[in-house]
């Protein structure tokens, strides 16, 4: 398997467990995920960090969107915020997939 496609197939992985992610959090709180975690509890605060380990790129390109649509960003802003994400996501689909290939 060659290079790219091995980051690729760990970037798809990263992205679309940052959605399942994502998704599954907005469905249990009725809220979107974001980097403010306001639990009350320890054990709600810990949930919440777990969540945008794996939700992380989700939160940062959703922010990022909103921002070049309503705050007028200059499109740069928008490129470095897609490469942040993207490495995020890279990292955290080679975790993924080390979990699942070690299974």
């Amino acid at each position: 398997m060659s290079e790219w496609f091995s980051f690729f197939f760990a970037t798809a992985t990263g992205f679309v467990a940052a959605g399942l992610t994502g998704s599954f959090y907005r469905l249990v709180t009725r809220k979107p995920p974001s980097f403010q975690v306001w639990a009350d509890s320890t054990a709600g605060q810990l949930g919440g960090i777990a969540t945008l380990i794996f939700a992380g790129p989700n939160v940062i390109l959703r922010n990022a969107l909103r921002a070049q649509v309503f705050e007028n960003r200059p499109p740069m802003w928008m490129l470095l915020s897609a490469a942040i994400a993207l490495m995020w996501s890279f990292l955290s689909g080679v975790f993924l997939l080390n979990l699942l290939l070690a299974a």
